[in-house]
Formats: structure tokens, sequence, C-alpha cells
């Protein structure tokens, strides 16, 4: 997963992760990464349309994903 993550900031490609918040409330979202810290992921969430910080320990899965390619690659350019 870690693998992924660096791998979304390097090439700004967006992932797909499941995570889990807080409250124990799971979410599906799609995030383009722009730094990755020992314990969070700070990422531009294009559910949210704004910049959020994941922690590591709570995303449950991720993985690349093709869907809204050009609207993913519009959000990148962006950040």
């Amino acid at each position: 997963m870690e693998r992924l993550l660096q791998e979304s900031y390097s090439s700004k490609r967006p992932v797909e992760i499941i995570y889990m918040d807080d409250k124990g409330c799971l979410t599906q979202r799609f995030i383009i990464v722009y730094k990755i810290d020992p314990q969070s992921v700070k990422a531009w969430c294009l559910l949210r349309n704004e910049k959020r910080t994941f922690k590591i320990e709570n995303i449950l899965s991720c993985g690349f994903s093709n869907k809204r390619k050009s609207s993913f690659r519009q959000k990148a350019h962006s950040i």
C-alpha cells in the first residue's frame, strides 16, 4: 500500500482508497497524494474537492483506478 501511495505522489496519479474515519465509518475516496508523512497522507480529495489529511493506519485498501481519468488529470495539475 505504501508503494502505491508513493507512486501516486511521484506521478500525480489518483488512487482509490477505502478509508475508516475516527468514528468507524467507511468511505471510498479518490485522492491525489501530494505529501506522505510517517503517520499520514496529505492529498487532494476528489470527493470533497479539497485538500485532506488521511491517517495511514485508517487506509484499509488502495489501488489505481481509471475512473474519470480526464477529471483526475485536471485536478492533478492544479495541486
